[in-house]
């Protein structure tokens, strides 16, 4: 068993000697620094376990201000065609068998990744010229498209966010605020 401890000079050093630190033997001020270093490691690792807040992105020329839940759930299904500016609608989305398109599958497809991709082929079912749901490989590309793409909403991790997009709000809130539908638990 390896634990990392603390030298005095602050760099990270590996111990074998791991029983110093179980046992209380050694520097008090050495044992204290390696739980210190510990808990920094632990709790910068923390935001990678809890949930993510996902956001709706739209092309920065949508006037769309807004979208109620309901209608967010019908466009992941592709049961929302057009806007009401006539514009079509296309939803540009993380692969759903990912793990951060978790929230996304608990709060909107309330079904497993397998459900989710039956969905998006039954959607674009006979749309070829413009599918009603894209999928594609990260953040940075559901960014591009959605930029590129008049008419276009993306879902992505609220800490992708660029200046190329504009975040929709979603039931009147936007990401990170109290009772935002897509905050990860």
């Amino acid at each position: 068993m390896t634990f990392l401890t603390v030298e005095r000079s602050w760099k990270l050093q590996e111990n074998r000697h791991y029983h110093c630190l179980l046992s209380g033997h050694g520097d008090p001020l050495l044992n204290m620094r390696s739980v210190l270093a510990l808990v920094l490691l632990v709790g910068g690792c923390a935001p990678c376990v809890w949930g993510k807040d996902i956001a709706l992105v739209t092309n920065k020329s949508s006037a769309l201000p807004a979208i109620a839940m309901a209608d967010l759930v019908k466009i992941c299904k592709g049961q929302m065609n057009r806007w009401p500016d006539g514009k079509p609608v296309t939803l540009i989305t993380r692969n759903p068998g990912s793990p951060e398109m978790k929230v996304v599958l608990e709060k909107i497809y309330e079904t497993t990744a397998d459900g989710v991709n039956t969905v998006i082929a039954t959607a674009n079912h006979g749309r070829v010229n413009r599918p009603a749901i894209v999928v594609v490989n990260s953040d940075d590309d559901v960014l591009k498209r959605v930029g590129t793409t008049p008419g276009a909403v993306g879902l992505v991790d609220v800490y992708s966010i660029t200046g190329d997009v504009t975040v929709l709000k979603i039931g009147g809130k936007l990401p990170l605020e109290p009772g935002y539908p897509l905050h990860g638990n």
